[in-house]
């Protein structure tokens, strides 16, 4: 099942028919019985028809006031980016003690209003000289802790300031337009199949200039690893949202430019569309 968070309220997809919900969106996704709970509305709400036109011009970022963390270095390929990024600086042994060490890369990522939606316009940084987008399958976890869906995310990223030090991270990774989420939340009961693919394809005038694909089956650590780990001193009174990671790293020679189409897919998840502004 998917669910939309549209200007018209919460639209549920289940086996190809559609239900609106006028339900408050935090309480609504923030259920360890999620699941149980859309059946039951289906059961008990009636149809709705055209609901296509609804979704294509009025579906936002699937959030509300949750927060979006994020995880790094969780694949091989990112552990090997982050070197060659950071070797001039000196800081690229970090990257490779973080990916073997017991406790993950966990840092904050934004909050709602700096999170765009489905065909929103993603930002790089104007003081930046090297920008990726970062393809992260990306959890929907309650305020108990619970995993109860999933999304695709955007996590833009700034290499070179990133690359510089490494303490520049936040500034590497948080701004106004940072982070892009949708078009859904995959809701199912039990976890996404471990041979599930991320895709990644950039474009730049009707031109692919980029694109790859990694299996989640290469991540290194579970995503109930990396929950534990951004749930043992913070609380999330209406639950938060979990990047995962990446595996798919553009070469040296690839930066993002205004104008570039990212798409990013999941599968049983979607697609999820966005240009660079």
């Amino acid at each position: 099942m998917k669910i939309y968070k549209t200007k018209s309220g919460i639209i549920i997809e289940a086996e190809n028919k559609f239900y609106l919900s006028k339900d408050n969106w935090d309480s609504f996704i923030n259920d360890d019985q999620l699941f149980q709970k859309i059946e039951n509305l289906i059961q008990s709400s009636g149809e709705i028809e055209n609901v296509n036109q609804i979704i294509e011009e009025e579906i936002v970022a699937p959030v509300g006031s949750q927060e979006l963390w994020a995880c790094g270095v969780t694949y091989l390929r990112s552990k090997e980016g982050r070197q060659e990024e950071s070797k001039g600086a000196g800081g690229g042994d970090f990257y490779a003690k973080v990916y073997e060490a017991k406790r993950p890369e966990v840092f904050f990522k934004s909050t709602s209003h700096r999170i765009v939606g489905p065909n929103g316009k993603v930002r790089i940084r104007r003081d930046s000289s090297w920008d990726v987008p970062e393809p992260e399958l990306t959890l929907v976890v309650t305020s108990s802790g619970k995993i109860i869906g999933y999304t695709i995310g955007n996590d833009m990223s700034s290499r070179s300031i990133e690359g510089e030090n490494p303490l520049y991270l936040p500034q590497a990774k948080t701004y106004d337009g940072c982070a892009s989420l949708g078009p859904c939340i995959y809701v199912t009961e039990q976890p996404l199949n471990k041979d599930t693919k991320i895709h990644l394809e950039i474009n730049r005038k009707n031109i692919t200039v980029f694109q790859g694909n990694i299996g989640i089956n290469q991540m290194k650590r579970t995503p109930e690893e990396l929950v534990s780990f951004v749930f043992r001193e913070c609380s999330f009174p209406n639950g938060c949202f979990v990047m995962t990671g990446t595996g798919i790293v553009p070469g040296n020679d690839f930066t993002l430019q205004s104008g570039d189409e990212i798409k990013i897919s999941i599968d049983h998840i979607g697609t999820l569309i966005n240009n660079v502004g």
